[in-house]
């Protein structure tokens, strides 16, 4: 027997209040963060989306005055390769440009040409996907950094080499506008 999502909270929330060691509060609170997730994906809501947040006082707010500078200079980079203007999308990454992209599952949306974030520990710089493996002989140059699934992870600008880093934007940008197909 399926019970509703209702029916079940009102029985979890009754054995919560019951003080049953079977639904302690923090099991409960992971319940409720499931339904919430769920709500969330029903509205298919894309949570990277351009805002209307302003990207100076985006930058201005960058804790770490290392990482603000650094950031200032990736903006202008970036801007300069794509030949768009900076723009928040989410709430913490710099994009520029748009693109659609569309999955073989049918799954599509839009994103950034080209974009980054200035984290607490990394400037987080997103490329096209399996760029590791695509573009090693640029990363050979570049410099100290990590990779992770589409990212590009910094700790400053002044560490790497500017040249390389241009050139993996610049792909990365060429690949997303289907300019650059041989190298996808």
């Amino acid at each position: 027997m399926r019970v509703s999502g209702r029916a079940q909270y009102g029985s979890i929330h009754w054995l919560a209040d019951q003080g049953s060691p079977a639904f302690s509060a923090s099991c409960l609170g992971r319940w409720m963060r499931l339904c919430e997730h769920d709500g969330m994906a029903a509205k298919r809501d894309p949570a990277m989306r351009r805002t209307d947040a302003s990207v100076e006082e985006f930058l201005a707010r960058v804790p770490d005055e290392q990482r603000r500078h650094d950031a200032y200079r990736l903006c202008a980079m970036m801007q300069q390769i794509a030949g768009e203007p900076p723009v928040i999308w989410g709430t913490s990454i710099i994009g520029f440009g748009n693109y659609h992209y569309r999955y073989p599952s049918g799954r599509e949306g839009d994103s950034a040409l080209a974009s980054f974030s200035p984290r607490s520990q990394h400037l987080v710089i997103y490329l096209v996907g399996e760029f590791e493996t695509r573009h090693q002989p640029v990363l050979a140059r570049l410099g100290p950094h990590k990779t992770g699934k589409g990212c590009l992870y910094l700790k400053r600008l002044d560490d790497v080499d500017q040249d390389a880093l241009r050139e993996l934007i610049d792909r990365s940008v060429r690949v997303r506008r289907g300019v650059d197909r041989a190298s996808t």
